[in-house]
């Protein structure tokens, strides 16, 4: 494995992390005995920036990297979760925001107990209530590092002003943002120069466009029926076949690196700089051995911009997120 700097030089973590979500929710059936093996797997490799958050399954997500994490040594995992996102009492769906400075403390002694640490390496506001100032969460989150429970402070999802905002309160480490090839435009430009003048991460999260670029997926018929990207616009039965030839493409370059797909992907966004830090999401050992492998496979700069070249911007078909879910971003 390979390591860069999250923020502080200090805190070293692995250039590709696990995202650890679909081990519990959203990508059909949840196996746990195979995700275990998948996160042994991970600390063999080396992988140990390990990313979750207090809605994934309502806890389950960090109950279960709690029961992994029993009896091993705390210092070699990076753990990072996150809070603000809850299910609406009345719909169940995940439809709520929560960054209040009382909510702050009270999310992260729960996700401190369900995880069985004394201390979460980064902590991320998950989504941004646009009613609470950006100052008074971080206020709060800043609270936390004094106390000791929490080391490095994160955002998610927000815009560049609030990034600047939160900064001034307390050092924002790292700022988790959707990029993939199929995902550039919330990153590149005014958010990118932001972060880098700031001097935070940008962690990438669904830097395989949720699987896609990974190269398994046929069709849509290959998603099952409790797989949630049926809800999401770039699998819609309108947008998934033109998505798939741009993966395709994608395809045809990895051949001539000499790489799968996947690898390709990852090796492009770690070669947009060395602030950037994809965290793949798998459940599954196979997979995760693929995408760490990403760290070996250096791109040539004719191979990064033919890459970037075989998915035009304006080919992707079909929203990163489905309406109710892009309500929350980008504050």
């Amino acid at each position: 494995m390979k390591f860069r700097s999250l923020g502080d030089p200090a805190a070293r973590v692995s250039a590709i992390g696990l995202g650890c979500m679909g081990m519990s929710i959203a990508y059909g059936a949840a196996y746990e005995q195979e995700s275990l093996r998948t996160l042994d797997r991970a600390a063999e490799l080396g992988a140990n920036l390990l990313d979750t958050a207090d809605v994934y399954g309502v806890g389950a997500n960090e109950e279960l990297l709690g029961r992994w994490l029993r009896g091993r040594d705390r210092d070699a995992v990076f753990l990072a979760t996150k809070f603000g996102l809850k299910r609406g009492a009345a719909t169940g769906r995940v439809d709520e925001v929560d960054t209040s400075a009382g909510y702050v403390p009270v999310a992260c002694d729960a996700s401190l107990t369900r995880l069985g640490v004394e201390h979460l390496d980064l902590y991320y506001a998950h989504r941004r209530d646009p009613a609470v100032p950006i100052e008074e969460t971080v206020g709060a989150m800043a609270a936390l590092v004094e106390a000791g429970k929490v080391r490095y402070l994160g955002l998610s999802e927000v815009s560049p002003r609030t990034l600047r905002r939160a900064h001034a309160v307390h050092p924002i480490a790292a700022i988790q943002l959707e990029y993939s090839l199929f995902t550039r435009d919330v990153v590149e430009g005014e958010m990118l120069a932001t972060c880098r003048e700031l001097g935070v991460a940008v962690v990438a999260y669904s830097p395989l466009g949720r699987g896609m670029l990974g190269g398994a997926l046929a069709s849509r018929a290959d998603l099952s029926e409790a797989d949630n990207r049926r809800r999401w616009p770039r699998f819609a039965p309108d947008n998934i076949n033109r998505n798939l030839a741009l993966v395709e493409a994608v395809k045809s370059v990895a051949v001539e690196i000499g790489c799968t797909p996947a690898q390709a992907a990852l090796a492009w966004l770690l070669a947009q700089g060395p602030d950037i830090l994809p965290i793949p999401g798998t459940k599954r050992m196979r997979y995760l051995a693929e995408n760490t492998e990403a760290v070996e496979v250096t791109l040539s700069p004719a191979q990064v911009d033919r890459l970037r070249e075989s998915v035009p911007a304006q080919a992707v078909a079909g929203g990163r997120y489905p309406d109710q879910a892009l309500a929350r971003i980008g504050h």
